[in-house]
This record gives C-alpha cells, sequence and structure tokens, in this order.
C-alpha cells in the first residue's frame, strides 16, 4: 500500500559465487537483525523478507500471517494498534502492517514473514541488486501496488527475540578489525595506522549499500605514488576486496558494503570481521565511528546469533591485534618470484605474488593456482576471485580455518606449472568505442559541481592522459587506443564483468591516475583508464578510472541460469554466461558516432546481442619473446612516459596534491 523510502527484497548470505565476475551478494546489510527475525519466526534463517531504509512499507495481508519487524527503532502497528518491534505478531486476513519511519539510533528495520517471500531467484538468490536490475521484484526497490508471495508456515513461531541476542544500536559505533590486507609500513606509515585505529570517523551522507563514505583525516602514506598503478599513493595494481574492507579511494576512507565492488585497486589497511559488518547496515550519517583491533582467531562467528556474537555489547572488547601488519606469510616459488599471504578480514586470504609492478608472467601465476584450488574442489572454500598479480581465497573459517589454508597454499605451490607454459584461450572481441561520448562528458560536469571543480583531471580527462604520458595531441591518444590490444587480466573491475584489461604492447599502455576523491556517478558501459589498465564500467555507479569513452554492455542479462563451483568460468544450462568476457580476451577498439553507440546499446538491451569474436590463444613463451624482439623501442616509450609522469608528479606536489591537510 506504501513502499516505504527503499524497501527491497532480500535474503541470506545473498548471492554467492559469483564475486569473480563482479556480482556482489547484496542482502540484508544488517544481517543479524534479518536472521534472528527469520529465527523467531521459525523460517530458515536466510528466508527472503524486507529490508528497509530509513522508513518501512505499509502492506495489506491476504491470508493470515505471523510477522516480525527488527532493527532500528520505528513505529509498527497493526490495524492501526501499535505493536512491538522483536517480537512475532499474528496479522490477519485483510489486515495492514505499518512501518513507521525510522527513529534512530540505527538506519535500517527489516519486515520479516512467516515462510518468507516467495520470488524466482536470479543466479542462486532472490536479493535484490539494484544497480544491477537484478534479484527482488523486477530488480528494484518495492513500488505502490506490488504483490509479494508468500511461501507457507511451517515452523513452530516463538514469542520475541530474547532481549540478549538483540543488537546495540548506537550513534557512536565500535567496529572489530583486522589488520590488512594493505597496512604499514608498505602503504601507510606507522602514524597513518595509529590514526586509523586512533580517531573517531564521521559517516558522510553519501552513503549506501555499495560502501559507506567517512570523514577523518588524510593519510601521509608511506609511498610517493602508486607507479604503474597511478599517481596517487593509494593506488595498487588491481586486487580483489573484501566485504567490510576499509577502501582508501585517494585520501577517502569507505567501508565496502554488500552491494560494493570485487576488484579495484586502492588499499584496504583493515578489514571489519564477518561477525561485525551487521554494524554496517545501521551506520547513520552523523554517526562516529572507531575501528578497534582484535586477533583474528578471536572474532566472533557469523554463524551465532546469540550472545556469542556479542552484538549486545555496545564496545569491543580488545586486548589487541595480531600485530603483523596484515601479513600472514612471505616465501619465495622461484628464484624470481616471490608470494605474500596476506589476511582479507578472518574469512579470507589475498594471494600476492611478485613485486609491485605489472608483469604478466605473475597474472599467469595467479591463473595457475585459480585452476588449481578450482580442480581441488577445496573444502570450505566459498570464493576465488583473481586479480592482476593477486588471487583472493574467501573460507568459511568453521570449516577451513586460515593456518590450515595457507599451509594447503604452500603444498599448491609445489605442483604449479612453469609461468612460461602458460597457454589458455584468448579470443579476439571487437567492440564499439564512441571516443569523448556525450555520457562521459556529463559525468566529468556532474563531478566538478557535486564533488571538486579544481581536479587536475578537470575538465577534461582525455588532456590530462595525453598530459601524464607526454603524448604531443589528444590524436595521439585516440590512435594509441584504437591502435591497441587490450588483454583482459580480470573480470568485475566496476561490477557486472567488467574487464579490467592492459595492452599488451607496452607502447600501447597510457598510464594515469585515479579519480581523488571518487566519482559519485559514472554511466554504464564508460570506458576508462587508470593506472596502467582500462576498464569497462558493468553498470552505474562511483568510479575514478579517467574517461576516454563508452561501449556497448558486458553483461547480459537475458542469458540462462548458472550453477556450478565458486570461483568458477561456469556455463548455464541453458544460453550464455551473462558476462561477455573472459579472463585473457583480447579487446580491439573500432570507432563509431554517439548516436550510432545509443542504437547498439538499445539492440542490446533487447537480447539482440551481436559480438564479432575470433578464437585464438595466448602463449606467455611467445609474448616474452616480441617483448625481447622490441626491447629498444619499449624503453625509448617508457622514458618519454616516466618523465611526464615525474612532471605531473611535481606539478601536484606544488599544488598540494599529495600533501597531508
Amino acid at each position: 500500500m506504501r513502499p516505504g523510502m527503499r524497501t527491497t527484497v532480500q535474503d541470506w548470505p545473498g548471492r554467492t559465487g559469483y564475486w569473480h565476475v563482479g556480482v556482489p551478494p547484496s542482502g540484508p546489510m544488517d544481517d543479524l537483525s534479518f536472521r534472528l527475525g527469520n529465527r523467531v519466526l521459525g523460517n530458515p534463517e536466510g528466508a527472503a523478507g524486507l529490508e528497509c531504509t530509513l522508513g518501512g512499507p505499509a502492506l495489506k495481508f491476504a491470508a493470515p500471517t505471523w510477522v516480525c519487524v527488527t532493527g532500528a527503532p520505528t513505529d509498527v502497528t497493526v490495524d492501526g494498534v501499535r505493536v512491538e518491534q522483536w517480537r512475532t505478531v499474528r496479522v490477519p486476513a485483510g489486515g495492514v502492517l505499518d512501518v513507521g519511519a525510522v527513529r534512530g539510533p540505527g538506519m535500517r528495520c527489516y519486515v520479516l514473514v512467516g515462510g518468507g517471500i516467495q520470488l524466482p531467484e536470479y543466479l542462486g538468490s532472490a536479493a535484490t541488486f539494484t544497480l544491477g536490475r537484478f534479484g527482488g521484484r523486477d530488480g528494484d526497490a518495492l513500488r505502490g501496488g506490488a504483490v509479494l508471495p508468500l511461501g507457507p508456515q511451517h515452523g513452530r513461531v516463538a514469542t520475541a527475540v530474547p532481549m540478549d541476542d538483540q543488537p546495540a544500536l548506537s550513534r557512536r559505533w565500535e567496529l572489530a578489525v583486522t589488520e590488512g590486507p594493505h597496512g604499514a609500513p608498505e602503504f601507510f606509515t606507522r602514524t597513518d595506522f595509529g590514526t586509523i585505529l586512533g580517531t573517531d570517523y564521521q559517516v558522510h551522507f553519501n552513503s549506501d549499500r555499495t560502501g559507506v563514505r567517512l570523514i577523518g583525516p588524510k593519510p601521509e602514506w608511506a609511498r610517493t605514488d602508486g607507479g604503474e598503478a597511478g599517481l596517487h599513493p593509494s593506488n595498487i595494481h588491481d586486487t580483489p576486496y573484501s566485504v567490510g574492507a576499509l577502501d582508501f579511494t585517494g585520501d577517502t576512507p569507505i567501508l565496502l558494503g554488500p552491494d560494493g565492488p570485487s576488484l579495484g585497486g586502492f588499499v584496504c589497511p583493515v578489514t571489519v570481521v564477518a561477525a561485525d559488518r551487521w554494524k554496517l547496515g545501521q551506520l547513520t550519517p552523523g554517526d562516529a565511528v572507531r575501528f578497534v583491533p582484535i586477533r583474528s582467531d578471536r572474532a566472533a562467528s557469523v554463524r551465532d546469533l546469540g550472545p556469542a556474537r556479542r552484538a549486545a555489547w555496545p564496545t569491543v572488547l580488545s586486548a589487541g591485534g595480531d600485530g603483523d601488519d596484515g601479513i600472514l606469510r612471505r616465501t619465495d616459488v622461484d628464484d624470481a618470484t616471490g608470494v605474500t599471504y596476506r589476511r582479507a578480514g578472518d574469512d579470507a586470504v589475498l594471494v600476492e605474488y611478485g613485486i609491485m609492478t605489472l608483469d604478466l608472467g605473475l597474472r599467469a601465476r595467479v591463473h595457475a593456482l585459480h585452476q588449481h584450488l578450482l580442480a581441488a574442489c577445496v573444502r570450505g572454500v566459498t570464493e576465488l576471485t583473481p586479480g592482476i598479480r593477486s588471487l583472493q581465497i574467501r573460507v568459511d573459517p568453521q570449516v577451513l580455518p586460515v593456518p590450515v589454508l595457507l599451509d594447503l597454499l604452500a603444498e599448491a605451490e609445489q605442483h604449479l606449472p612453469a609461468a612460461d607454459q602458460l597457454v589458455v584461450p584468448s579470443r579476439t572481441v571487437h567492440l564499439p568505442l564512441s571516443w569523448d561520448d556525450p555520457a562521459t562528458r556529463e559525468a566529468i560536469t556532474r563531478y566538478m559541481h557535486g564533488v571538486r571543480a579544481d581536479a587536475p583531471w578537470c575538465p577534461w580527462n582525455i588532456e590530462f592522459i595525453r598530459r601524464m604520458n607526454g603524448l604531443a595531441s589528444v590524436a595521439d591518444v585516440y590512435d594509441t587506443v584504437f591502435g591497441a590490444e587490450y588483454l583482459v587480466l580480470g573480470l568485475g573491475d566496476v561490477y557486472l564483468g567488467a574487464p579490467v584489461a592492459t595492452p599488451t604492447d607496452p607502447r600501447h599502455r597510457l598510464v594515469t591516475t585515479k579519480y581523488n576523491p571518487a566519482r559519485t556517478w559514472t554511466p554504464e558501459n564508460a570506458v576508462g583508464i587508470g593506472g596502467a589498465y582500462l576498464c569497462i564500467y558493468g553498470m552505474e555507479g562511483p568510479g575514478g578510472y579517467q574517461f576516454v569513452g563508452r561501449t556497448t554492455q558486458v553483461w547480459n542479462h537475458h542469458a540462462g541460469p548458472l550453477a556450478g563451483r565458486p570461483g568458477a568460468d561456469r556455463r548455464p544450462c541453458c544460453g550464455e554466461t551473462p558476462w561477455l568476457l573472459r579472463y585473457f580476451d583480447r579487446i580491439r577498439w573500432y570507432p563509431v558516432a554517439a548516436d550510432e553507440l545509443l542504437d547498439l546499446r538499445a539492440d542490446f538491451a533487447a537480447g539482440n546481442v551481436e559480438v564479432h569474436a575470433e578464437d585464438g590463444e595466448f602463449r606467455l613463451a611467445d609474448y616474452r619473446a616480441f617483448l625481447a624482439a622490441n626491447e629498444g623501442s619499449i624503453a625509448d616509450f617508457r622514458a618519454t612516459q616516466a618523465a611526464a609522469f615525474a612532471a605531473e608528479r611535481n606539478s601536484w606536489q606544488l599544488a598540494g596534491e599529495l600533501t597531508a591537510g
């Protein structure tokens, strides 16, 4: 009867197994309030219910139904009679449940119903991912008049959620975090790290399910820049993220939420443990947030819903963190390559090969480990997500403790083939590119009006790219991009099968930095360059890469259902995979006008997908021979580029872009 401000259907744990292609789990932001409501109704903990942001809906029931409203405080009535939250109540046939505005503290309340909401699943879940336009009811927040079918009530209904189990909501939050993956002294100074743990950050108004933006001190940084990954010291070669990671996009800290990106090029010094991530769903603009380090082996289990979860405690009791800067183990895999195992929360390990440089041999090593673990089907592994020189392994620590995983990984290294043996299928995929597209121009204008107008890359990203790479004209930027062959190294860089790719020929490898702060809006399928990488944005959302144009969709909503192992390139029982591109595909651009691109995009959206692709293979040994044969001209190009990069960095230094403030 009334949808509320932003009410969505969610289930728990959401859409798992697709992190490697940029599909976030979604699900309830406050999983604890959600699961407690289901449990007291006799439902499975993950049964679909409603998440309500700032205010709830008015719902009319066609049949008598048990309900429970949990989460942030709000006024709840049944046919005008006030009822309590956290208690089960019977709504009669024809009765109206009315959930009012959230009074606070807290941001979200939850409406759970006996039997759960029964809607078709997309990629194994009914959870709504509004940015991706799938799940829930039509892939969006509820609208007035929507009809939600309910399942049959089977379980025993309890009276109420016990007081000792209910989470404590606050205006000042303490979040239990583990160190890593990117701490001091490699990326942040010791002073920075002390500041991160000793500061009450403030929640910014521009926060949502993708991430909670925070206001706090600017780091000093342990590095002057990110090298090939970008000009700002927060930039790294794209790596998989964890939900709950504190992601520094430039100097801006953001806590990544359940609708956040799976892959990106920014450092994350600490990660909220899984059992405390429910708090992200209740953080409200203006709230204070303090990070409290704990030992990873003493984190509460996300499986617990009672006192063992420690959610009723307003403070985090801790004697300190692990004190290891997030480094779990370091060793050598051969005479030239080392491997670092980094903590990425209490439920994930980030495996990084080699030094911080763009080397396709390192990506080959990542691929070999990825394939080995897929074949091994290790019990307790829930996600496998490759990055440029890294592989994130997410686990259920109750099934596969991290120390056991580390021993398995050490053993796996003994069975991996040499990188030079890498031979993989590699299609050449031809895609249209509308150069300097009007939609990207609009995004820059919005950024200048809403974020900052004095950024070095404004008002025209392409001119900034020219300047950073020492090219004579923007026509040279055009020629370099259209002459390049981009090798896909990762998927899901900015959601939904979005590739992160780099030119196979280093002489086409333009280098830029990323927006700081990041954009709040990017048009779907914008094409940008960040560091030495090119990305196609899978959907609308935030972003930081420097625009060169826009292309057609890389995600097909008309594809059939999928099933399979976590992190595998799964094939559906019917149709194609929703994601267009695969690891080690090669992208070649051809120019189209802006209006022609709109027609192509309309055809794609209608399911008329026609993409020209030629089969082939990529051999690392052949590629290394190419590099050796062209060593001189590659070195000349890099020298010119390095000089321009240094000049830009110096100008930033003089302008105060790289100083604390």
